[in-house]
């Protein structure tokens, strides 16, 4: 059961080889394609040079007869909500980087303007890069969630079901918490909370997480704490504490670390940041796919970690390169491609002690604005009517170096906050774990 509980912190036949036209890299220039445009198996040649060689090389992963690609428009915009914006310009110029990558000065909003991030020239580019995408819109709401594994193809029978949610606690970007400090409660210690319920398999049903990141993770890596957290067994009645020190550890039975959702869900301070080279890239941006829970036999492809078809669009974006600074680390090196506007991750690449590709990862998200898969599904709240937010609602993961891998769907994975304090409390409280919902 204690593995169980571990394994849920994530989430809350081989292919013949197909042959592909050469295709020289671009980077940059005009598309073979256009905004409508349906790109099946026979045609991926047109998306190489959009795409990081890693993946390209790593194809038959994700491409395969019958997929329908959709091209989506080029640089939609999808601008954050007026207050976040506004948060980020009334404070701007105070944030600043202080020693070890830490943040200093930071209240809410993004810390660092977009525009001026030189990637090339400013030897802080990287790490300002990565403050603004873990200072981003994420940290709220709920989602039913799925959690399957994949051996080369075959899906195995471990798999788990349930509702996460997770708490924004500080730096909160709305005008009602301005007196606080962005603070939802007074002398507040926590960045946010995250908590799971599972529903499914039947020996793990009844499992509650429950998950604090604290204010000092901001700071250099001497004066942070580690995330606790706690889970609820009920075959044991009781609550026991799980040690999260050791976010990178690979977790039995999977090829996600803790730190591996959306790309990076670890301290920035913990690593050493570079950003390498911008682009125009495409990848899934916008899903056009119900999937889970609505439709739980949408193709992933034969593998079952692909979305290829689903709606790509072209995207101007960073590659930052993450450098662990324990040497402990299971990476030598990540690689993760970053949306410029959103800072919505795209696609990363770890490389294993041997500077080997070992994993790619990648993601799919959905705006909040659409409602035509599922009506209304992301509401606004009292002084954010609008969210125009971007969550990523599946991550998948694929091991290069063994053919297995991760896929977790949480399609309606909506960040509205709760509709009161009281709520918030009882979500945050670890005594309310020991009743076991």
């Amino acid at each position: 059961m204690r593995a169980h509980a571990v394994r849920l912190l994530l989430a809350t036949s081989l292919l013949a080889a197909p042959v592909y036209a050469e295709v020289e890299d671009a980077g940059s220039g005009t598309p073979s394609f256009q905004e409508g445009d349906v790109i099946g198996f026979d045609q991926v040649d047109k998306l190489k040079p959009f795409l990081p060689e890693e993946f390209w090389d790593n194809r038959d992963f994700f491409f395969y007869e019958g997929m329908q690609l959709e091209i989506g428009p080029t640089m939609r915009d999808y601008t954050p909500n007026d207050q976040f914006m506004g948060a980020s310009t009334k404070y701007k110029g105070q944030p600043r980087i202080g020693p070890d990558n830490s943040l200093e000065n930071y209240t809410a909003g993004r810390p660092f303007p977009n525009a001026e991030i030189d990637c090339k020239g400013d030897p802080q580019a990287g790490t300002k890069i990565m403050w603004n995408f873990s200072k981003g819109l994420s940290g709220d709401g709920e989602a039913h969630f799925f959690y399957s594994y994949w051996d080369r193809g075959e899906q195995l029978p471990l798999y788990y079901e349930g509702t996460g949610r997770s708490m924004k606690l500080s730096n909160r970007y709305e005008p009602k918490y301005e007196a606080q400090g962005g603070d939802v409660f007074r002398g507040e210690k926590r960045l946010g909370a995250f908590g799971a319920h599972v529903d499914k398999p039947f020996d793990a049903r009844g499992i509650e997480l429950l998950s604090y990141r604290y204010k000092s993770s901001d700071m250099p890596r001497e004066e942070a704490r580690n995330d606790d957290t706690w889970v609820y067994v009920p075959t044991l009645r009781r609550v026991r504490r799980i040690s999260t020190a050791q976010r990178t550890d690979a977790v039995a039975g999977t090829d996600f670390t803790f730190d591996d959702l959306r790309s990076f869900n670890g301290i920035v301070p913990q690593y050493t940041w570079e950003c390498l080279d911008e682009r125009r890239m495409i990848a899934p941006m916008n899903t056009k796919v119900k999937a889970y829970p609505y439709d739980k036999d949408h193709n992933f492809g034969p593998y079952g970690l692909s979305f290829a078809s689903d709606r790509w669009e072209l995207r101007d974006a960073w590659l930052v390169r993450m450098t662990p600074k324990n040497e402990d680390h299971p990476y030598h090196q990540k690689d993760i491609w970053i949306d410029k506007q959103t800072l919505a991750p795209l696609y990363s690449f770890a490389y294993d002690r041997k500077e080997e590709l070992w994993k790619i990862i990648w993601h799919v998200k959905r705006w909040s604005e659409d409602t035509d898969l599922s009506g209304e599904w992301f509401p606004g709240w009292d002084e954010v009517p609008t969210p125009r937010a971007l969550p990523v609602v599946s991550d998948i993961i694929v091991n290069v170096q063994t053919g297995t891998g991760n896929r977790i769907e949480f399609w309606d994975a909506h960040g509205t906050p709760p509709a009161s304090k009281g709520k918030i409390r009882r979500f945050i409280d670890v005594g309310r774990l020991t009743k076991g919902r």
